[in-house]
């Protein structure tokens, strides 16, 4: 096993992307799942139409990865990842384009809250849908992987140590101490949909991946608990 930890605070690396569009939807599949995955990513999909009370019906389930990218002025950004935890969430996505005193604050917070219970603030460093050529036209005209490196590295300046990177750079990001949340997760690269930069679970966790995401593969799956369980056991066959 690699040296990172893969699952504190998750109860094991699968992490569930609940990307669906209702709240019963949502409910049922984590019912059906609260007994296999190790947690339920939630992003705005669901968050707006239910709102906080919705993520804490999803918490008594499983830990609670709220992926809501949060990217503004750092005080903004503390109100918000401080609103998530009190909704019962786990693990919380802001952006590393946010800047070094936004990164710093939420060191800060971070700290204080972790010291309550388990708790994360991950950096987005790159998405996993982006590659070169789809780029903002105001960045600079680099790799990928060098992109994602230079704003690792920002982070880690920071005082943060968690970070949401596509599977392609994990292999740039080995022993740094880092928690590496990775989505873009495929047992057949055929299924990519919108994402670019897709890897296999054994692949990724072999490549360092500390807790994988993992949605339409499951939620389109024919039997979902099953192809849940298959995700289960390529992390546990890595380990």
């Amino acid at each position: 096993m690699n040296k990172n930890n893969r699952s504190t605070p998750m109860r094991n690396p699968l992490i569930l992307a609940l990307d669906v569009d209702t709240r019963d939807q949502a409910l049922k599949i984590a019912d059906d799942l609260a007994d296999v995955v190790g947690g339920f990513k939630l992003g705005p999909r669901l968050c707006l139409r239910y709102g906080m009370d919705f993520v804490k019906e999803i918490a008594q389930r499983g830990p609670i990865f709220l992926d809501n990218k949060h990217f503004d002025i750092p005080s903004t950004m503390e109100a918000a990842v401080r609103a998530s935890f009190d909704a019962g969430a786990s693990l919380v996505t802001i952006h590393a384009l946010s800047g070094s005193e936004a990164l710093k604050r939420m060191a800060t917070v971070e700290k204080e809250l972790n010291a309550i219970r388990p708790f994360k603030i991950l950096a987005v460093t790159i998405l996993t849908s982006w590659d070169e050529k789809s780029f903002p036209i105001n960045m600079k005209a680099q790799p990928v992987s060098q992109h994602v490196v230079d704003l690792v590295e920002l982070v880690q300046s920071s005082g943060l140590s968690s970070i949401v990177c596509s599977p392609h750079e994990l292999n740039l990001l080995q022993n740094r101490g880092l928690y590496l949340v990775t989505p873009g997760i495929r047992f057949s690269m055929q299924d990519s949909g919108d994402q670019k930069r897709i890897m296999g679970p054994k692949e990724a966790l072999h490549a360092g991946a500390s807790a994988l995401v993992v949605g339409r593969p499951i939620l389109e799956a024919k039997n979902i608990k099953e192809t849940a369980t298959d995700f289960v056991m390529a992390v546990y066959e890595e380990k």
